[in-house]
């Protein structure tokens, strides 16, 4: 039990006393010396969660749930139970988090429940299909908004993408106190901004519409078409798991950033949908494409509508700049399991981030949105392109609860799920449901997201000839984190 080969790869990446008995048993003190520092607080950490997730999918996804509900109080009830899906897949990565603390996040989930290949496959989707892509579709975002005020042409939009991922990665290869500092003041203005549409909406005078001539579907599978909207709104609350290797005491506070986070999401989106459906109506909505501006049009005149369009711009940003911070996490821990991807895991000391993958990670997104400028619709194809991968992976990430408590039954958990099983079997199905909903309803950007992914199997080939940590590792090591 004590031979330390029974220690996980990426767990020795993290304890510089620990070392294989392999070769090479000397390094540059500061390979050893760089790591992941505890630099987050609770508070830092909410925040960086709740700007991942408040981003510009609110301002457009509320008019085609609208489209999918025959009533007012079944529009508000499936963001609240979009809202309990989180919630209960937040339960679920609590456990995991805690249990698992590392900057890997996710790969390290995987890596303890199912082995190195799997773990390592999910960094290659991660690195090239699911982060990076989504990375190309909120910086399409962005520029779609940002050429509403300062229009460059047909390209502009994919521009503009391509400048904010420069300049964001810029901002995060300087150091995580830059990127978290900004972080902070960028998701406290876009929260103020929703509270402000908040509070005009719901003390407004609403809009007297025309009757909608669009037609609801009678069916059940109605509410499903609303649900994969919903659930793509309140999309990036995972990414919280990828701070549990810089978050202060991560084991005991992991589970409260992501409770805390995940119900200040699901209040102000409840009460930002109130405040369009009282002012515009559901048949208003219905007929909006852009329910946030027409909504502050009507209560606030063209003034209301530039703020909203701002408070958009902004809400990218927050998103955008998030996402980078968190993505780059996974080239960390899985530099751990191949060499010839070490020098992309090395983590500065100086800026206390992984750079040399924030580098990658900036250079796959620009790809993509090459990739992207060249279709009708950027954003779209990016969501096209990595929804059936990142739903596929996600699934296994809940079953990966009742894996880990399988192979290690006598472990002390520092957080539990409530309700085992129910909530990650609640949360599996959801996970099923979407991964089916992704492939049938997605274009051709999907097929090509499961063939790069497939792409990927022969980095297997590559990986260090290491014990794998799904039949060796001890319940006690990650703690030592």
């Amino acid at each position: 039990m004590n031979n330390p080969h029974q220690h996980s790869t990426d767990s020795l990446a993290l304890s510089g006393n620990v070392r294989h008995a392999g070769p090479k048993p000397t390094q540059d003190a500061h390979h050893i010396e760089a790591k992941p520092a505890a630099l987050l607080s609770v508070f830092d950490a909410v925040v960086i969660l709740v700007g991942l997730v408040i981003g510009i999918g609110i301002f457009r996804t509320p008019s085609i749930v609208a489209a999918n509900v025959d009533s007012e109080w079944a529009f508000i009830m499936v963001w609240v139970a979009g809202g309990v899906v989180t919630l209960i897949g937040a339960l679920c990565y609590a456990e995991l988090s805690a249990a698992h603390p590392h900057a890997g996040g996710e790969y390290h989930f995987l890596s303890r429940a199912y082995g190195r290949p799997v773990a390592m496959l999910f960094g290659w989707a991660r690195g090239t299909v699911i982060q990076t892509g989504a990375i190309a579709g909120v910086a399409f975002m962005l520029g779609d908004y940002v050429a509403q005020l300062f229009p460059l042409g047909p390209y502009g939009p994919a521009l503009y993408a391509a400048l904010s991922v420069i300049l964001f990665t810029g901002i995060n290869i300087i150091g995580t106190a830059q990127s978290k500092t900004l972080q902070v003041v960028v998701t406290l203005v876009e929260v103020g901004a929703l509270a402000a549409v908040i509070l005009f909406g719901l003390f407004g005078t609403p809009a007297e519409v025309a009757a909608s001539t669009t037609p609801i579907p009678p069916d059940t599978a109605a509410i499903g078409l609303a649900m994969i909207f919903v659930l793509l709104t309140f999309g990036g609350w995972n990414e919280a798991s990828y701070l549990t290797g810089e978050l202060k005491d991560a084991p005991r506070n992991i589970a409260k950033v992501l409770v805390t986070g995940t119900l200040i999401l699901i209040l102000l989106y409840v009460l930002a949908n109130l405040a369009l459906v009282s002012i515009l109506g559901l048949d208003g909505l219905r007929a909006s494409d852009a329910v946030a501006s027409d909504m502050m049009r009507q209560v606030a005149g063209p003034t209301g509508e530039t703020i909203v369009t701002l408070a958009i711009i902004v809400a990218a940003i927050s998103t955008l700049n998030a996402t980078i911070f968190t993505g780059a996490r996974v080239f960390y821990a899985m530099a751990q399991d191949l060499s010839v991807m070490h020098w992309m895991g090395v983590w500065d000391g100086r800026g206390k981030t992984p750079a040399n993958g924030q580098l990658v990670q900036g250079a796959i997104a620009l790809a993509l949105i090459g990739m992207g400028a060249i279709t009708r619709d950027g954003f779209k194809a990016m969501v096209d392109y990595t929804a059936p991968v990142f739903w596929g992976f996600l699934l296994l990430i809940g079953l990966a609860v009742f894996v880990l408590r399988w192979r290690h039954p006598e472990r002390q958990l520092p957080y539990r799920v409530p309700l085992y099983p129910l909530t990650p079997i609640v949360f599996c199905l959801t996970c099923l449901y979407m991964l089916h909903a992704s492939i049938l309803h997605t274009g051709a950007a999907a097929w090509i997201g499961l063939a790069v992914l497939a792409a990927g199997t022969p980095l297997l080939l590559l990986r260090n000839k290491a014990v794998d940590p799904v039949a060796t590792a001890q319940p006690r090591d990650d703690a030592a984190l």
